[in-house]
């Protein structure tokens, strides 16, 4: 435990150096029983782009693809505004096959009921999250935690973190740093995998 506890001090010193807390304040404060449908259309955006495509090439054209499906204000907005949001997202971001699985969600939530969906979800979100289109067994784990529930994803950065210092997979390691700092799993989630994708040559330094 004491390899897992400097690796992140080292992580945590580098998300305050890195003008980086306002994501963990975010993370922390996340709670999924108050998850609103703007959190969710957005969230599942997010983690649907994300999947097979780096999460920094994302980030430079979310807030473009955010406008181009009405700001994530509601299934309905979006719905209401048919494929021209594909459309316009598609100058930024070219998989048409993703950005239309962002529509059939914002469809699938507007035939449904937000709040339907949501009581739904809440017994079982691992499971129940994968009705959504680019949500599977990995990336619901994903979209539970952005949306506040106190998990650590089994994404390929903190799996192999979590290898390295002996843990038998990313919640194991970060429910351990978790129970000893005090902090939430899902932030100390975060606060590591931010620190290996940001800086992806730690991963060989620390263990060399």
């Amino acid at each position: 435990m004491t390899a897992a506890m400097h690796f992140f001090s080292k992580a945590c010193s580098y998300m305050e150096q890195a003008g980086l807390s306002d994501e963990v304040v975010w993370q922390r404060e996340a709670d999924f029983t108050e998850f609103t449908e703007s959190d969710l259309l957005r969230e599942h955006a997010w983690v649907a782009l994300c999947s097979g495509f780096r999460e920094s090439a994302v980030r430079r054209v979310f807030d473009y693809v955010s406008l181009c499906f009405c700001d994530w204000e509601s299934a309905e907005a979006i719905v209401s505004a048919g494929e021209i949001c594909c459309t316009t997202a598609a100058l930024a971001f070219a998989n048409r096959i993703k950005l239309q699985g962002i529509f059939s969600t914002a469809k699938h939530i507007n035939n449904v009921g937000f709040h339907e969906f949501k009581q739904s979800v809440q017994p079982d979100p691992i499971n129940r999250l994968q009705a959504l289109p680019f949500i599977g067994p990995v990336t619901s784990w994903h979209l539970a935690k952005n949306l506040g529930l106190d998990v650590a994803k089994p994404d390929r950065h903190l799996v192999r973190v979590s290898e390295r210092l002996g843990f038998r997979s990313a919640d194991d390691l970060c429910r351990e740093l978790a129970a000893t700092t005090g902090e939430q799993a899902k932030v100390v989630d975060l606060i590591v995998w931010r620190y290996i994708a940001d800086n992806p040559q730690q991963l060989q330094d620390s263990f060399a």
